[in-house]
């Protein structure tokens, strides 16, 4: 498995536009043959951060989400709406192994 942590940081007058706008690419995501996961979480804190955790079976497969037009379409939807670019974090699986990912 190869997995994403993407923290995005969004502006508060934005809110609900970026959750509406991430969580129909979420759903989108996870009909794509090479995503075992796509989480969408808000930070209880600080609502205005975020954080997508994409599981992808192989890197390849992070690779081809980002050519799906939902992907796109996301990208340039939420473009305007953070404070600062977005950033990712990527990881390697240890546990559960990759059956237990489902």
């Amino acid at each position: 498995m190869f997995i994403v942590h993407v923290h995005v940081h969004v502006k508060p007058d934005c809110l609900d536009q970026f959750r509406r706008a991430t969580l129909e690419n979420a759903r989108s995501s996870i009909d794509e043959p090479g995503v075992a996961r796509f989480d969408l979480l808000q930070q209880s804190d600080e609502p205005s951060r975020f954080l997508l955790v994409e599981v992808y079976r192989q890197p390849e497969d992070a690779i081809r989400h980002k050519d799906t037009a939902h992907y796109q379409v996301w990208r340039d939807t939420v473009a305007d709406m953070m404070t600062e670019p977005r950033s990712s974090v990527k990881y390697a699986n240890i546990f559960p192994d990759d059956a237990g990912w489902g």
